[in-house]
């Protein structure tokens, strides 16, 4: 049988290619993707994301695949979203507030505070949550690599699977069923982010039923 296959937006900003190795490097049958059509029948679909808030909500925007990874993101599918990409899920950011987000996470993206320096750019701990599936089997403490000076405030810290540290507490992970996202990168944060990116992997592949 073929494995699973996920797709990865493809808007044309940022190192998206990283991801993309990655989930390759963990066994995935995934691809960098800018076609509708794939975004919509694939497996699983990921959205990363660097850089600024703005530039990237415009950048998916202009590239015609804002519809179909919301889409994504909604319909019962497993979704992951990596550190911009996550940050885009919400209502949107304090980073650039015109621009309004996908609005799939009710919350907002704010600033961490100016008492520690910015960007938070390096090695931080997770406090995972109980029942967390991406965080399934994580060593104790589990270091992942950040680079970001805004954070997601979540409406609801129900959705939250993991908080860290940094100036103030902040929601480092949210799962909402098969809707995954991080605010660090998995992809960049050497064995433990790759076991995260395998446990993102076995559930497209042994989806939760009910």
């Amino acid at each position: 049988m073929s494995r699973p296959r996920i797709a990865v937006v493809d808007y044309g900003i940022g190192n998206l290619r990283s991801a993309e190795k990655a989930l390759q490097h963990v066994g995935a049958d995934a691809g960098l993707t800018s076609d509708v059509g794939e975004i919509e029948t694939a497996d699983a679909v990921v959205l990363p994301g660097v850089g600024a808030f703005g530039a990237c909500m415009q950048a998916l925007r202009v590239s015609g695949l804002e519809a179909a990874t919301k889409s994504a993101a909604t319909d019962g599918r497993p979704f992951l979203g990596i550190c911009i990409g996550m940050q885009m899920l919400f209502d949107g950011s304090d980073e650039t507030p015109s621009v309004a987000g996908l609005g799939v996470i009710p919350g907002r993206v704010t600033l961490l505070p100016k008492t520690v320096r910015l960007p938070q750019m390096g090695w931080n701990t997770l406090d995972v949550t109980t029942g967390s599936r991406l965080g399934v089997h994580l060593p104790d403490p589990a270091w992942l690599y950040f680079v970001h000076s805004y954070a997601p405030e979540p409406e609801d810290d129900g959705v939250v699977s993991a908080w860290c540290d940094y100036g103030r507490r902040f929601a480092a992970a949210v799962e909402i069923g098969p809707l995954w996202a991080t605010q660090f990168h998995p992809e960049k944060s050497g064995d433990v982010g790759m076991h995260m990116l395998r446990n993102f992997v076995e559930a497209v592949a042994s989806p939760r039923v009910g």
